[in-house]
């Protein structure tokens, strides 16, 4: 059974354009979302005059989900949407990581997110015939990228500043993107075992509230929650200038007397320890808050990709 033959949106054999937009790029804590948006080329205006789709920044909080509902509303029939949700400990571990160890940029995760969305929507058997993004970096060297990766010339790329504000499809994109990121910060469980309060403000480095969270939450020897970003500068300042200092000493071992006792006794320090009880149910109380976190974006019916 070919992939056209099972796929769900009532519009399958239209040729579509395909929107992309993220919420979340600049702040401190939280997750980046990424939205994606597609629908007929044929119903760009209507769905303009109808809805009035705009950049989700131009919007207020109420006429954002108001438009979410009417975006969900029609998904399927008339359009359809994806997201997806790069949390905070995705993007430090793969912004901290060597380049290669796996190791990635933010412009680099996001031209990486934004093909995968690409990729998804085709896969979903719609025929898409454009894409229009928000800019990362060069226009004209994003473009590139996504023509290198998609290796498909049928597709027209169109990749230009403020895309939020001039296409409605994009448009649409950004509303889906806002709205899943605010529920998830609204929602948000910390697996930490310690009181943690979410009076973090907008949650940009400039933010006096987030500015404040941070030094509140800040822990000298963990760092910070796992809500934060660990790369970014304002939390590595903090890190420098707050850090614990810890010393500790270890006796170099010759290599031909590698394994050897030499008499000197060493503290073993908690790597590779057997897991006690108390661990596992330590474990499982974590993983009841990462459960909780995803239920919250299911009873929004929101579709998503995670990233841990």
């Amino acid at each position: 059974m070919s992939t056209k033959s099972k796929c769900l949106y009532a519009f399958k054999d239209l040729e579509c354009e395909v929107g992309i937009d993220e919420a979340g790029r600049g702040p401190v804590l939280g997750p980046m979302v990424y939205g994606c948006c597609f629908w007929p080329l044929s119903v760009r205006d209507e769905m303009k005059k109808t809805y009035g789709f705009t950049d989700s920044k131009q919007l207020s909080e109420a006429d954002r989900d108001r438009l979410f509902a009417d975006i969900n509303s029609i998904n399927h029939s008339q359009l359809g949407y994806f997201v997806s949700i790069l949390h905070s400990e995705y993007l430090s571990n793969t912004m901290l990581a060597e380049f290669d160890n796996g190791g990635k940029n933010l412009n680099k995760i996001s031209h990486d997110t934004a093909i995968e969305l690409i990729n998804r929507v085709k896969d979903a058997g719609i025929i898409v015939r454009k894409v229009i993004l928000d800019t990362v970096g060069q226009p004209e060297k994003y473009v590139g990228i996504l023509r290198a990766a998609l290796k498909d010339p049928s597709i027209e790329i169109v990749v230009e500043s403020k895309a939020d504000f001039n296409h409605p499809v994009v448009s649409a994109a950004s509303i889906c993107a806002k709205v899943t990121r605010d529920q998830v910060l609204r929602d948000w469980q910390y697996p930490e075992k310690k009181q943690i309060d979410s009076e973090f403000g907008c949650g940009y480095p400039g933010d006096p509230k987030a500015k404040q969270w941070l030094k509140r939450n800040f822990d000298p020897v963990f760092g910070f929650p796992t809500l934060v970003r660990f790369s970014w500068k304002t939390c590595s300042t903090i890190l420098e200038d707050n850090k614990a200092n810890v010393e500790w000493f270890d006796p170099v071992v010759q290599p031909q007397n590698f394994g050897a006792s030499d008499g000197k006794k060493q503290k073993t320090l908690g790597f590779g320890k057997t897991v006690t009880q108390k661990d596992a149910d330590d474990l499982q109380k974590v993983s009841q808050k990462e459960r909780e976190n995803n239920r919250g974006l299911k009873n929004m019916k929101v579709k998503r990709n995670f990233q841990i």
